[in-house]
């Protein structure tokens, strides 16, 4: 069978796997066996699981630093989402929650070793997991995959290599690669039942898994998984009282800070509408936690071997999920509920549709789809082959409710389509392995391919009430008034009974609104339309044991992309055996990051509050005209130089990991600290700003407060050390991991304001640590996790003077699982099981947030949970 002659081929060399390249990811954590029977079966069941072609190496063995997490590992850990799963599992995966954050609310974005998610390579069975189609339109703009799309419910495991490896896969894998490993089961099956929520009564959850494995034949097999969940949205604020506005009907400083005087306004008709204000139901006008998401996730994997060389693969998965979540709350006198006079002279308020002001609520259905497909084999000279491509699109369609496109007045709908995003990826990948004998101590490991790849990003217009300027984006629109003169058309509106004053700065008439759906404006024909490229890469992989007690293994890759041109890294690692029982084990290698055609050409309008007044901000491509007029420059690779060192070892039933890391990232992708725009003409750069987005014929530039676009803003060095340990005693296994890493950006940045600079560096712990135990009582065992988080720092003024450290927080988890049968167990459990919170926010969140909301400690508190499990 081919398994079989892999595996003779592969004890025979004693070298290393190649899947991801010579590190060995793929199969590297198949655990030293007691017996030699039971290592080959861990051996073929490896190679089986990720195709690779060398040797297995254990975790000891591998050459740079891995985590492996099995089936059972997973399903220990109480989250189904698989980001919560990772963040749990790896000390130095963080996830942050954006609760007002446009897309960034429905797709997390996170950080592995502190880079952010496009930094780290995500694969599937070894494959390259195609993007998101959402850019992440602050901070890094990151665009990477959806993890959530990939249910833990489906996995047999999950490799993570803490280790650079753009040598090896290309592009994006400057922190580091996470392999997620599917079911490959032909027979029997799985379902779960997982219900539960959170201790303030809300968040309430309920999640359905299963899994079933079919044989194709004697030589093939089917195993296909399905989840749904549904997760009721979270609110950790308060009632909105701030100084420039207060609507909470307890507080003494009750509407303090609103327009009383806006047409239609009644403080008992504001009261009353106040209940409304929010379509998402809260008893808060604006709240603060998770959404609403509900989902249905699919995932397939199948395989079949038509001879003893030759297999047929493929694997995929279809996901469509959804979620809603609320954006700032409007109050009248805003700037977005104001006065405006109507083409008959009388004056309208949006307070007429809205009397408690308004709360936008922002809607977002994902559809993922990804299909795989290949042969693998080995020819008659024993080179073996790979040959495979896959295609993976991602589609976000928002929706827009409880709004108003303010420039259209009381035309306006309150509810709108602003459009859709689609990220596609098409590639095709021939890999080889051969092994040949140079004379050395042995055989040497050759790995050579060569891969093609395009790539699509589509903004798809919006409907036309989303994006259209209307006649109130500017002043005057009826022509009422020249000068502090009223015109004809104006004499004759007030003939008929208009308070119009054109002698009065402060009319209605002169007041000029935003264009566009309030919130997030729709994409125009201007700024919508395809950025596509296409890339063409080839690599070479070596690696060979050159004594007894030392292994090497040496990468080049090189990748020419269509849009921003050619790259080059390479890549060097060691292992040396001090005994049997230790080892010394390093690398050197240099990285890269195609900006993405979506962070190239995505485009998009947010409202943000500083000083809780709310300010329209554009994002514009850097290559676009806008761009160009404001100075961006064109946008290259991000570049990176990458160190580790570390060892490995075994003292009886203790397994040690130690190792220390630098990486060295030029050219940052960021986006810029906001431009101010004004139509002052004494504002300076800010109404300098202004003439170049009008310039460039951008609609409602004169309601335009700010402006950002991506750059390769700045260099930074990260360094740091993962510690891991583990320790089995009988029916205890004990667990350990630490992680601290720091962030410096190497010289001040003039794309960056301090304060942006400051959260760089501080705002995620640079300790992290989690530590659990596990024991088994015969059909009774339990689980107890610590998830340790160290200081930060979070920067409040633009300038930096003003910060907050944040204290230490250790949160608890605990689960009880007793198996009532050989198919049947039932678990109970809490996660923050003393509903620990991080500290309040003292200073840089609003609008009757509670906490910073960008926290990487989890600010929603305790959860209890029940879990049924059927296995068949």
């Amino acid at each position: 069978m081919l398994k079989q002659n892999m595996l003779s081929k592969a004890i025979k060399t004693g070298l290393a796997t190649w899947s991801i390249s010579m590190v060995g990811l793929t199969t590297a954590f198949a655990q030293e066996a007691e017996t030699a029977e039971t290592e080959t079966n861990q051996f073929i069941e490896k190679i089986a699981v990720t195709g690779s072609r060398g040797a297995p190496r254990s975790i000891v063995d591998s050459p740079v630093p891995i985590d492996v997490f099995s089936e059972e590992d997973l399903a220990a850990v109480p989250f189904t989402d698989t980001n919560d799963v990772l963040k749990t599992l790896v000390p130095s995966y963080s996830l942050g929650r954006q609760p007002i954050s446009d897309g960034a609310s429905f797709i997390r974005p996170a950080t592995l070793r502190g880079m952010p998610t496009d930094k780290t390579l995500v694969l599937v069975n070894s494959k390259r997991r195609h993007r998101s189609a959402l850019v992440q339109t602050s901070g890094s703009g990151t665009q990477g995959p959806d993890v959530a799309t990939i249910p833990s419910s489906a996995l047999k495991g999950v490799e993570v290599l803490r280790d650079g490896a753009a040598a090896q896969y290309g592009s994006d894998a400057i922190a580091g690669v996470i392999n997620f490993v599917l079911k490959d089961n032909d027979e029997g099956g799985s379902f779960s039942f997982n219900t539960g929520q959170y201790y303030e009564g809300d968040g309430e959850q309920i999640t359905m898994a299963g899994n079933l494995g079919f044989a194709l034949g004697t030589k093939g097999f089917l195993s296909v998984s399905a989840e749904y969940s549904d997760a009721s949205s979270t609110n950790r604020g308060e009632q909105y009282c701030e100084s420039w506005a207060c609507v909470d009907v307890n507080d003494p400083n009750f509407l303090t800070g609103l327009d009383t005087s806006v047409s239609g306004y009644t403080e008992q008709g504001f009261i009353d509408g106040l209940a409304d204000a929010n379509l998402g139901g809260e008893d808060v006008v604006q709240p603060w936690g998770q959404p609403n998401t509900s989902g249905t996730r699919i995932f397939f994997n199948t395989g079949y071997e038509i001879s003893d060389t030759t297999k047929l693969y493929a694997f995929g998965n279809y996901s469509q999920s959804e979620g809603d979540g609320s954006f700032y709350y409007r109050y009248p006198g805003n700037s977005t509920i104001e006065d405006i006079r109507k083409e008959d002279g009388s004056i309208y308020s949006p307070l007429e549709k809205f009397p408690g002001g308004f709360t936008p609520r922002f809607f977002g259905d994902i559809t993922d789809v990804s299909f795989v497909g290949g042969i693998e084999g080995e020819f008659d000279n024993d080179m073996t082959y790979d040959i495979s491509g896959r295609f993976g699109s991602n589609e976000i369609s928002y929706t827009l409710k409880n709004t108003i496109n303010p420039s259209m007045g009381p035309d306006s709908p309150i509810s709108f389509t602003p459009g859709d995003l689609i990220n596609e990826e098409l590639q095709f990948s021939a890999d080889f392995t051969q092994y040949v004998d140079l004379g050395l101590y042995s055989d040497v490991l050759f790995a050579f391919g060569l891969t093609y790849m395009e790539e699509t990003y589509e903004l798809i217009g919006g409907d036309e009430a989303s994006y259209t300027d209307g006649p109130y984006s500017l002043p005057d629109p009826w022509g009422f008034c020249e000068g502090d003169i009223a015109t004809a058309a104006g004499i004759a509106v007030i003939a008929n009974g208009s308070t119009l004053d054109c002698a009065n700065s402060d009319d209605p008439v002169y007041r000029a609104v935003g264009v566009g759906s309030n919130g997030f404006p729709g994409y125009s024909s201007e700024y919508s339309g395809k950025y596509e490229r296409d890339m063409a890469g080839i690599f070479l992989d070596v690696s060979s044991d050159l004594s007894d007690a030392l292994y090497m293994q040496a990468a080049m890759r090189y990748e020419d992309y269509s849009d921003f041109g050619a790259e080059l890294v390479g890549k060097v690692a060691f292992k040396y055996s001090l005994s049997d029982d230790f080892n010394l084990r390093g690398s050197v290698g240099t990285g890269f990051r195609a900006p993405t055609p979506g962070q190239q050409g995505t485009t998009n309008v947010a409202t943000t509050l500083p000083d809780g007044y709310p300010v329209a901000v554009g994002l514009f491509p850097a290559s676009s005209a806008v761009g160009e007029a404001l100075g961006a420059n064109p946008l290259k690779a991000e570049t990176s130089l990458n160190y580790t060192l570390g060892f490995t070892g075994n003292i009886d039933e203790l397994n040690l990991t130690f190792d220390m890391y630098s990486i060295s990232l030029e050219d940052r992708f960021y986006a810029i600290s906001t431009l101010d725009v004004s139509t002052d003409m004494t504002s300076g750069e800010a109404y300098d700003n202004y003439l170049a987005l009008d310039a460039a014929g951008v609609v409602g530039a004169n309601t335009i407060g700010g402006v950002r676009y991506f750059q390769n803003a700045f260099d930074t060095t990260t360094t740091g050390f993962d510690f891991v340990a583990t320790y089995t005693m009988g029916d205890t296994v004990l667990t350990g991991s630490v992680n601290y890493n720091a962030t410096e950006i190497d010289e001040a940045s003039d794309a960056l304001n301090a304060e942006a600079q400051f959260d760089v560096e501080n705002a995620i712990p640079e300790w992290r640590s989690v530590l659990s135990a596990k024991h088994n009582f015969d059909m009774l065992s339990f689980v107890v996790r610590a998830n340790f988080y160290g200081t930060y720092e979070n920067a409040i003024s633009s300038d930096a003077t003003t910060t907050q450290e944040y204290d230490p927080s250790v949160l608890f988890d605990f689960e009880m699982n007793y198996q009532v049968s050989d198919s049947i167990s039932l678990s109970a459990g809490a996660r923050n099981i003393f509903d620990t919170y991080p500290d309040e926010d003292e200073g840089d969140e609003c609008c009757g947030a509670v906490y910073w909301s960008a926290n990487m400690v989890d600010w929603q508190g305790g959860y209890y949970y029940a879990r049924m499990n059927y296995i068949f």
